[in-house]
């Protein structure tokens, strides 16, 4: 189980934080992140590349000249490959990129991104930025207490205009919103920097809230018990109409018995 320092803006720490397992504390899986990444790449290609054949190419409609006589190598048309000017052969055309890749493979190259993290210590969560003004200053000087030196994958609220406008004139730090997290944009940098709102799975250390029942006393539990016995009269009742089915079922055999004399009589008399 990892667990990381809940720091303030000011780099000092108050209190810490257990990260999940399940994101934080898995092996990482190199060749999953290296599937799930080529395949974001290449999602990002707009493959709209394009070449023109022999075909498409403006002119070379007539022969150039006769098919024999000339001396040179019969020639059907200018606009062939081997011309200057002419059509491409096997050129590249408009085409699309993108693989397909299920959404679990996704997240659990995400997951291995983000324990890589973890396990290297650059992880860090602070309890929130709390910018009144937006200001490209502030943001530099809490990164700097915070002990973040290279490339910051800062990860924000879109209802946090003060933070997002105080780093985005940043260069080497990246915005993302906490719901567009993937594995790519946390290789990409050195540090994940979450505040406790966009920080997932996680629960205060020592403060975990733990979601019991409180015992069932007095007047409550005598109408508990009352009920009970209520409720197992209901289910045993419909058993008892078992019986008239019964004798509901023996009523058309009577009827046939009464019905067999009547027709050895009617068979006498003729």
């Amino acid at each position: 189980m990892t667990t990381v320092a809940l720091q303030t803006v000011a780099g000092k720490a108050n209190g810490s934080l257990t990260l999940d397992a399940a994101l934080f504390g898995i092996q990482p899986n190199v060749p999953l992140m290296h599937q799930v990444v080529t395949a974001q790449l290449a999602a990002r290609r707009s493959g709209t590349q394009s070449t023109k054949t022999r075909s498409e190419v403006r002119g070379g409609g007539k022969k150039p000249f006769k098919q024999k006589g000339t001396g040179n190598a019969r020639q059907g048309s200018i606009r062939a490959p081997h011309y200057s000017g002419g059509g491409v052969a096997l050129g590249p055309k408009p085409r699309k990129y993108d693989q397909k890749t299920p959404k679990k493979m996704i997240k659990a190259a995400l997951n291995s991104a983000l324990s890589d993290r973890a396990a290297e210590g650059k992880v860090v969560v602070i309890e929130q930025w709390g910018f009144e003004t937006p200001k490209t200053k502030d943001a530099k000087a809490a990164l700097n207490a915070l002990g973040i030196d290279g490339k910051a994958l800062v990860v924000v609220n879109i209802d946090d205009t003060n933070t997002i406008r105080s780093f985005l004139n940043l260069p080497e730090v990246q915005l993302i919103e906490s719901n567009e997290l993937n594995a790519y944009d946390v290789l990409c940098n050195d540090y994940v920097v979450f505040s406790q709102a966009t920080l997932p799975g996680t629960s205060v250390a020592g403060t975990e809230a733990v979601a019991t029942r409180a015992p069932i006393t007095g007047p409550a539990k005598k109408a508990k018990a009352e009920k009970a016995p209520a409720k197992s009269a209901a289910k045993k009742a419909p058993a008892k109409k078992a019986p008239a089915k019964k004798a509901a079922a023996k009523a058309p055999a009577k009827k046939a018995a009464a019905k067999a004399p009547a027709k050895k009589a009617a068979g006498g008399k003729s």
